[in-house]
């Protein structure tokens, strides 16, 4: 089950997922709390999330997207990117785009989304960023 959840419920899956070796607040974001926050929920333990934020311009960008390891590859993150994407269309958002992991860029090009610009790194991972119109 997909609902909306608070900044502060992200973190600990941000922290795990993304940069277990960095402290916790290297995984918060300065605007978290003018964001939107989405959790999947399976059994009442939040096992993925995503964050999505919208600017005066109508431009969305989604960060910090995880999902816990034991439930990668089963469709529960493209049940959330799928609910963002929802989101940032009935916020009448024109555009969507992340900062990719290297390595993920076939998922996200699974929905529509593609590269823009070099590749970055941040910190030893390789990034791109991914974009989509809607």
């Amino acid at each position: 089950m997909i609902q909306e959840i608070s900044p502060t419920q992200t973190y600990p899956l941000r922290h795990q997922v993304l940069w277990p070796d960095k402290p916790v607040e290297f995984v918060q974001v300065p605007d978290d709390e003018q964001g939107i926050h989405l959790g999947y929920f399976l059994d009442n333990q939040l096992v993925s999330v995503i964050s999505l934020f919208i600017d005066a311009q109508g431009v969305a960008r989604f960060r910090k997207f995880a999902t816990h390891p034991s439930f990668q590859r089963k469709g529960i993150g493209s049940q959330l990117l799928a609910a963002v994407f929802q989101r940032a269309k009935d916020a009448k958002a024109s555009q969507l785009w992340c900062d990719a992991r290297l390595d993920a860029q076939p998922f996200y090009e699974r929905f529509g989304m593609q590269p823009e610009g070099e590749i970055f790194h941040k910190g030893a991972i390789p990034y791109v960023k991914m974009s989509t119109t809607l």
